[in-house]
């Protein structure tokens, strides 16, 4: 389900002075950024998946035309989270282009007027000097979200988003049961649009820059983004069957040359025990009550630093420790005794 109008401009001159008033609302999916600005401080790639990189020349040619190559990864990470790169319309573009929803049927046009549509949010950004996360989440909302992120302080917030989608929603709130939505309000959103939005795509988005000074940790960071973007499988354990917690956390370390236990339990009972605020990346970050079963210790992480997560939440990659969720499941962190 996706959000997408056209751009409507009114001129509305005055009896008494000769202005000009533009009013432009634009419905489309996600965030933008400004015109030859960086998506962030450090370079960005992808977790998308195989079906979605296939893609990447088509998106790269686009965005060179648009003047956007720097956000190529960005809109690789929309239709990871439009399509999974499975549909025909593959950016969901059809409405933008005043189309009903899934008129497109060519994954080439789809993604020119996809491009295009994100260049003209971009370059509204600009006007407006609204910030980076805004842009994304007008992709959903359209361009009017970032006219209302313009008129409360520039900055994009969840809480905005929310908001938003509140008042065009007249307050209707709707089912949505996923990772994301679970861990902020038990699982709903309104009725407009996906507030949820700038957190799925970002999901998809890291930061290539990122370098570990230890070389064991590099080992496991570098193995664990390969499965960035897969599903979470309950019992999981290797990249056929995709995996769950304590699956990629064994997998990623045996690749290291660490044996870790199965499970999350069994994980933590291996483990000196010591705060979060005391964690340094590679460490294992430790949860309990996430789900229903008789161990205390129910789910398990990569600490990367700068109170992220790297799990295998649904789908993998990465979380903010800061989410009130995983404050109220915390147990701490864990390094293996006598060393990572």
């Amino acid at each position: 389900m996706r959000w997408k109008i056209k751009i409507s401009l009114l001129l509305i001159f005055s009896t008494f002075f000769v202005g000009l008033l533009t009013f432009i609302t634009i419905l489309i999916p996600e965030e933008t950024q400004t015109i030859n600005m960086s998506i962030s401080e450090n370079s960005i790639s992808t977790g998308v998946s195989e079906d979605v990189l296939k893609y990447k020349p088509i998106v790269e040619k686009y965005a060179k035309n648009e003047n956007i190559s720097d956000y190529v990864d960005t809109l690789l990470a929309i239709i990871q989270v439009e399509s999974g790169g499975k549909l025909k319309d593959v950016m969901q573009s059809s409405e933008s282009k005043g189309l009903p929803p899934n008129s497109i049927t060519n994954p080439e046009e789809s993604i020119a007027q996809g491009v295009h549509y994100f260049s003209e949010l971009v370059r509204m950004a600009k006007s407006l000097s609204v910030d980076q996360q805004s842009i994304i989440q007008a992709y959903n909302y359209g361009g009017g979200f970032l006219s209302y992120v313009s008129k409360n302080g520039k900055k994009y917030s969840f809480e905005l988003a929310e908001s938003f989608s509140k008042k065009k929603s007249q307050g209707k709130k709707v089912p949505y049961k996923n990772n994301r939505s679970i861990q902020k309000n038990g699982g709903w959103r309104y009725s407009y649009g996906n507030m949820f939005y700038v957190l799925l795509v970002n999901q998809y988005l890291t930061s290539t820059t990122q370098k570990f000074d230890d070389k064991i940790v590099q080992v496991i960071m570098d193995e664990a983004l390969k499965y960035q973007g897969y599903p979470y499988v309950f019992g999981g354990s290797n990249p056929n069957t995709s995996f769950d917690c304590s699956g990629i956390t064994q997998w990623t370390f045996q690749k290291a040359g660490i044996s870790l236990p199965r499970t999350a339990q069994a994980q933590y009972d291996v483990m000196e025990h010591f705060p979060l605020s005391k964690a340094q990346p590679g460490d294992l970050i430790f949860f309990h009550s996430t789900y229903p079963t008789a161990d205390y210790v129910t789910h398990v992480g990569i600490y990367v630093g700068n109170m992220r997560m790297y799990h295998a939440g649904d789908p993998i990659g990465y979380t903010d420790l800061n989410n009130d969720y995983w404050k109220q499941h915390l147990i701490g962190a864990g390094r293996i005794k006598n060393g990572k």
